[in-house]
């Protein structure tokens, strides 16, 4: 039994390295498109990023850190470890689950007359978007004052990176939360490295009336 046990571990550990990954999500920033406590599958075999694809990403007690700090406690540090290996618990690295908008070298803007991002001057259509922030032509947009915080300024995304939005996004802790009203940039905004990305979306497989893959 203990042989198999260590198998199962094996095979598992594997799966989840070089094939598919399990992922929970734990908050309101993807609705609609996912909800909180959904579980979906991640494709690690896809390295080929493209706009409006929905990617999960590691990194640490932010974005600009690779890894969580160290544990004090001595199990929590024996379960990451275990984690780390075979991808199944608590692992050294948390996970951020969001919309890629800008691909490296792209300049992301917002907004245009009608409220849209824009990416190298083109208005995106992003029927996705759940519950953006107020924005009225001519009363609260990007030239009133007071400004709309839907406005950000142009950012261009650095190589090697991606600027990703959450599709709820007025709930939203993404690349341009910082430059959110702001005039200037791109020093506001963050970004994810490319080889931080485990992988794009490919379905969702709880709850299992929303199994499938995702509608956008």
């Amino acid at each position: 039994m203990f042989t198999e046990v260590i198998i199962a571990l094996v095979a598992v550990a594997l799966v989840q390295a070089f094939l598919v990954k399990p992922f929970g999500v734990p908050s309101q920033s993807m609705e609609q498109t996912l909800h909180i406590g959904d579980r979906i599958l991640v494709n690690r075999l896809d390295d080929d990023t493209s706009r409006g694809d929905v990617v999960v990403f590691g990194h640490g007690d932010s974005w600009q850190a690779a890894e969580l700090p160290p544990a004090e406690n001595l199990v929590v540090r024996v379960l990451r470890t275990f984690g780390d290996v075979t991808g199944i618990g608590p692992s050294s690295t948390a996970y951020t689950v969001k919309r890629v908008v800008g691909l490296p070298g792209e300049r992301v803007e917002c907004c245009t007359q009608d409220g849209r991002v824009s990416v190298d001057g083109e208005p995106l259509d992003e029927p996705y978007i759940h519950e953006d922030l107020p924005f009225t032509p001519g009363t609260l947009d990007c030239s009133t004052s007071p400004r709309s915080t839907r406005c950000f300024p142009e950012i261009t995304v650095p190589a090697d990176n991606l600027l990703v939005l959450g599709d709820h996004r007025s709930q939203s802790a993404d690349s341009v939360i910082g430059c959110r009203g702001a005039t200037s940039g791109p020093e506001c905004a963050r970004f994810v490295p490319l080889q931080r990305v485990v992988g794009p979306v490919v379905l969702r497989f709880w709850p299992l009336g929303d199994a499938g893959p995702l509608p956008y």
